[in-house]
C-alpha cells in the first residue's frame, strides 16, 4: 500500500523511496522563472550598459562577476583619468601616435561591446522561446549591436579622419631654413621664449595665375604667458628688403624696387620667388622668401607659416554655419561699384561667401579698411569656432580644411602648438597695423617699424590694465557694464570697423573689434 508523501511499501515489505528531478547539466542556466522576450531584451539590453548582468541571471556567477569587476575598474579609471586632465592635455591626442591609439582602442571596445551584446543574449537561452518570440529577439539583438557599435565607430572614424587631415596639411619633417623641432616633452620650443608665426590670406582661383597674398598678419606669442601681439602688414607696402641669407638680397640690394609690375609691393614676393627658381635656388621658395622679407622688416625671426586661402576661409565659415559680426555701416561688394549685393549694417550672421566679401570689397573703402575687416572677423572666426562647434560640424571642417592650409609646420610640433593655442585663448591679444597716418606703405621707415614692434612686444608683456577691483569692463555702446569679469562668450556678435580710426600704438582687439 502506498503512502500519500511518496514513500510506500512494495511486495516483500520494503519501503519505496520518492523518485528523484534529473539534475541540470554543469554549467546549464537555472531561471527563477521562465524567461519571456520581454525579459531576454530587457536582461540584455542591461548587460550593455553593465556587463555580465544577464550572465548572473543566467547562473553563470562566475563569468558574470569577472565581467562585472572588469568593466567597473575600467570605469573608475576613466573616470579618474578624465577628473585629473585639463584642457592643455587634450594636446597629447593631436600627435600621430596617440591618433593612432585611439583608433585601434575605439575599434577593439566596438567589438568587445559587440561581444557583450551577442554573448549575453545567447546565454539567456533564446531557444527556449517559441518561434515568433526567437525572430523577434533576434531581430532587436542585431539592432542593439549596431546601436552600442556606432558611439566607438564614430570616435574611430572622426579620429581617422582628422589624422587623415593633419598629414594632409602638415609636413611630417621640417623644412630647410625651419626650426628643428626638439624632443624634449618638457621644452619642445629648445629654450625659446617667442614664436614666430606668419599668417597668409592667398587669393588663388581658377582663374588667376600663381598666388597673392593679400592679407599677412605675424603672431608674435609669448611661450610662457601666451601673451599674443598681431602686426599687420599691408599688401601696398613697398620696396622691402631682404636679409643677407636671402637669395633676394643679391637681386635687390636696395629693396624690392620698382622695375617690378605693380611697383615692388609686398604681395608680390611669393610669387616671384615661386616664379624664378634659378635665383632663389629651389621650387616653391615663395614663403621662404616672404617670411625673410617680414621678418627683415619687423626684426623679428619668422618660424613658421600658413597659408589660408581666400575661397577655402569661405567654405570653412559655411562649415561651423555661418560667423556673427556687428556690421558697423553698409558695405557693398562685387565688381567696382559694389553691384553683386550689399552687407547691411547692424548684427548679421555671415555666410562664407559674405564673411569673404565683407573683408575684401574695395566699393568706398580702401586696403586699410579692408585689413580692419579682415582682421576681425579672423578674430570672430576664432572666437566662435568653439570645440562644441568643431565637434558638431567635423566632417564639413576637415574638408574645407584640405582645400584651403598650407603651411610648414611639421607634425611632430602639433602638441606643443595645441598647448600653446590653449595659452592664448586665454591670455592677452594686441594688434598694431603699419597703415597711414603713421606709417606710409610708399614711403616705409623701416627704423620706426622696428622700434613700433619691439615696444608691442614689450607692452605686451606687462600687467594688463583693468578695474579689477570693482570687476567692471567697458562698455561702448554706452550701456551699464557688465559685472562679470570673464570673457565674451563665443556667439556674442564681433563689432568690424569700416573705416581705418586705428591710432599710434598696439590696441587690444577688444578695442578695435568689440571681441
Amino acid at each position: 500500500m502506498r503512502k500519500r508523501d511518496g514513500v510506500g511499501t512494495v511486495p516483500g515489505g520494503r519501503k519505496e523511496r520518492p523518485a528523484r528531478r534529473p539534475r541540470p547539466a554543469p554549467g546549464a542556466p537555472r531561471f527563477a522563472r521562465p524567461l519571456t522576450p520581454a525579459s531576454v531584451l530587457g536582461w540584455t539590453a542591461l548587460s550593455a550598459v553593465a556587463p555580465g548582468a544577464a550572465h548572473l541571471r543566467a547562473g553563470r556567477r562566475r563569468t558574470g562577476l569577472i565581467l562585472i569587476s572588469v568593466y567597473a575598474v575600467l570605469l573608475l579609471a576613466a573616470l579618474a583619468f578624465g577628473l585629473t586632465r585639463n584642457r592643455s592635455d587634450a594636446a597629447a591626442f593631436v600627435g600621430d601616435g596617440m591618433m593612432l591609439a585611439v583608433i585601434i582602442a575605439a575599434s577593439a571596445l566596438a567589438l568587445a561591446w559587440f561581444a557583450i551584446v551577442v554573448s549575453s543574449y545567447v546565454v539567456l537561452s533564446p531557444k527556449r522561446l517559441n518561434q515568433q518570440g526567437q525572430i523577434l529577439t533576434g531581430v532587436v539583438v542585431g539592432v542593439m549591436c549596431v546601436a552600442v557599435m556606432a558611439p566607438f565607430a564614430f570616435v574611430a572614424e572622426t579620429m581617422a579622419t582628422f589624422r587623415g587631415t593633419v598629414k594632409d596639411i602638415f609636413p611630417s619633417s621640417s623644412d630647410p631654413g625651419t626650426p628643428t623641432v626638439a624632443h624634449n616633452p618638457e621644452d619642445p620650443w629648445a629654450g625659446k621664449t617667442r614664436v614666430n608665426f606668419l599668417l597668409i590670406g592667398g587669393d588663388a582661383a581658377g582663374n588667376r595665375t600663381g598666388v597673392r597674398t593679400d592679407s599677412m598678419n605675424v603672431a608674435s606669442i609669448d611661450i610662457k604667458t601666451g601673451n599674443t601681439v598681431l602686426f599687420s602688414l599691408p599688401r601696398n607696402l613697398q620696396h622691402v628688403h631682404f636679409p643677407a641669407s636671402s637669395p633676394l638680397h643679391k637681386q635687390f640690394p636696395n629693396g624690392y624696387m620698382a622695375e617690378l609690375p605693380n611697383g615692388g609691393l609686398l604681395n608680390e614676393v611669393w610669387q616671384y620667388a615661386n616664379d624664378n627658381p634659378q635665383i632663389m635656388g629651389g621650387r616653391n621658395m615663395g614663403p621662404r622668401a616672404l617670411m625673410d622679407a617680414i621678418g627683415y622688416t619687423l626684426g623679428l625671426k619668422i618660424d613658421y607659416y600658413a597659408l589660408i586661402n581666400m575661397y577655402g576661409f569661405a567654405a570653412l565659415v559655411d562649415a561651423i554655419g555661418g560667423l556673427k559680426v556687428h556690421v558697423e555701416s553698409d558695405v557693398k561688394w562685387g565688381g567696382l561699384y559694389g553691384t553683386a549685393g550689399t552687407i547691411k549694417a547692424g548684427y548679421r550672421r555671415l555666410s562664407g561667401e559674405e564673411a569673404l566679401w565683407y573683408g575684401r570689397s574695395r566699393v568706398n573703402s580702401d586696403d586699410f579698411s579692408r585689413m580692419s575687416r579682415q582682421r576681425c572677423v579672423i578674430g570672430a572666426f576664432a572666437q566662435q569656432a568653439t570645440p562644441q562647434v568643431i565637434l558638431s560640424n567635423f566632417r564639413k571642417i576637415a574638408g574645407a580644411t584640405k582645400r584651403m592650409a598650407q603651411t610648414n609646420i611639421p607634425q611632430p610640433l602639433l602638441p606643443p602648438i595645441m598647448e600653446l593655442a590653449v595659452k592664448v585663448k586665454d591670455a592677452k591679444i594686441t594688434s598694431l597695423q603699419f597703415v597711414p597716418p603713421e606709417f606710409y606703405s610708399g614711403r616705409p621707415d623701416w627704423v620706426k617699424i622696428r622700434q613700433a614692434t619691439k615696444k608691442a612686444i614689450s607692452d605686451s608683456l606687462r600687467p594688463a590694465r583693468r578695474a579689477q577691483t570693482a570687476n567692471v569692463t567697458a562698455s561702448p555702446s554706452g550701456t551699464a557694464p557688465s559685472a562679470s569679469p570673464t570673457q565674451t562668450q563665443a556667439a556674442a556678435p564681433t563689432q568690424t570697423p569700416t573705416r581705418n580710426t586705428q591710432k599710434a600704438g598696439a590696441k587690444s582687439l577688444d578695442e578695435l573689434c568689440g571681441l
